[in-house]
């Protein structure tokens, strides 16, 4: 049984194996493509949402009555709206990091800017009160918890037992 091969069948037979390869080719960087843009639409939701909690805690800061609206606290401080306005900041930057909009870079900047605030602020009080009452995602606070205090105060503690 010998088979019987002309160039004209080799010469199909590659165009085909071409024509696959490149369809499948195609369906693969359309579907990344597919993916980022999926990405790129909720970065974008997360953003507006992000700019609509900021409205409205600058509508609290301009009006402290209005803080009643979602708190039963009696008063909130201007210290207080700052603090959650940074903190919510903070954790739409850890949003933009799980989706790997921010890069090692620039996320090392944001992770020393939080660590700073917690050794040098007052936002670390701000956060007890705040992280009492769950309002933020449990990763982010997780996160902020393990990666930006606890090293803090592992540092003070080994300065205060050396010294």
């Amino acid at each position: 049984m010998v088979l019987n091969v002309d160039f004209s069948d080799i010469l199909s037979i590659s165009q085909t194996i071409g024509i696959i390869a490149t369809l499948l080719l195609s369906l693969y960087y359309n579907r990344r493509q597919i993916q980022n843009l999926s990405t790129d639409i909720e970065t974008q939701v997360l953003n507006d949402l992000d700019e609509k909690v900021h409205r409205l805690n600058e509508s609290m800061v301009e009006h402290p009555e209005l803080s009643r609206v979602v708190t039963n606290l009696p008063s909130i401080s201007l210290d207080e709206r700052f603090s959650f306005d940074v903190l919510n900041v903070w954790s739409h930057a850890y949003d933009m990091r799980e989706r790997k909009v921010l890069n090692d870079n620039e996320w090392s900047g944001w992770v020393h800017w939080m660590r700073n605030a917690f050794k040098e602020g007052t936002i670390k009080e701000h956060w007890e009160q705040i992280h009492r009452n769950e309002w933020f995602d449990p990763a982010f606070e997780d996160f902020m918890n393990k990666e930006v205090i606890a090293p803090i105060e592992k540092g003070y503690n080994e300065k205060a037992t050396t010294a």
